[in-house]
């Protein structure tokens, strides 16, 4: 007679399939589950009507881009800070004209974009000082742009051992700096890169 295998007799797991675990999707088996709760307060928050990322450089003085987490302008252009963030530093580069397509701006709004985001990349680099950077842009609601009508720039600084590219992808993760703390230091070295 064959020996018992250990746990024989018990009924599955609810929910999960016999031999697989319920903590990891093997082969076949249920995507594992990421929890990412803090973005439900952007899912369930009222949308404003129109276009924040018109708006907010037309809100000038510093208590507006405090609120709107504004750290810089160029002539055609800005920097603000993601108010969901992936990882600390998290900004947006954002041409001021308001389109989704990239071939409509102008060879100057082009040129103003990517100079703000050279500048970007830069200064969080010296603030920061991470390993590496994700950057880039998605285009069109199906890939994965949450405001579709206005392009901007990711610009995510990343770190060793901050897992990989999940946080990314998966919306999860822990964040150890207030957007306040971040802000201050963000809008302080773009004023500090201007003044010189």
């Amino acid at each position: 007679m064959p020996k018992a295998r250990r746990g024989a007799g018990r009924a599955p797991a609810r929910g999960a399939a016999a031999g697989k675990s319920r903590s990891r999707a093997g082969p076949g088996g249920p995507p594992a589950r990421l929890w990412a709760p803090w973005r439900m307060e952007f899912v369930l928050a009222p949308k404003e009507p129109g276009c924040i990322f018109c708006r907010f450089p037309a809100e000038e003085g510093e208590a507006n881009d405090r609120r709107n987490l504004v750290v810089h302008r160029s002539a055609r252009s800005f920097t603000v800070l993601n108010r969901y963030p992936y990882s600390s530093g998290h900004v947006m580069v954002i041409p001021r004209r308001h389109t989704g397509c990239l071939e409509d701006l102008t060879a100057e709004e082009f040129q103003d974009l990517h100079e703000e985001l050279r500048l970007a990349a830069r200064l969080l680099r010296e603030v920061y000082r991470p390993d590496g950077m994700n950057l880039g842009m998605n285009l069109g609601r199906i890939a994965g742009a949450g405001i579709a009508d206005h392009l901007h720039y990711h610009v995510v600084p990343r770190w060793a051992g901050d897992t990989n590219f999940m946080p990314v992808l998966a919306e999860t993760r822990v964040l150890v700096e207030h957007l306040h703390a971040a802000w201050e230091k963000i809008q302080r070295a773009f004023r500090e890169r201007s003044a010189t």
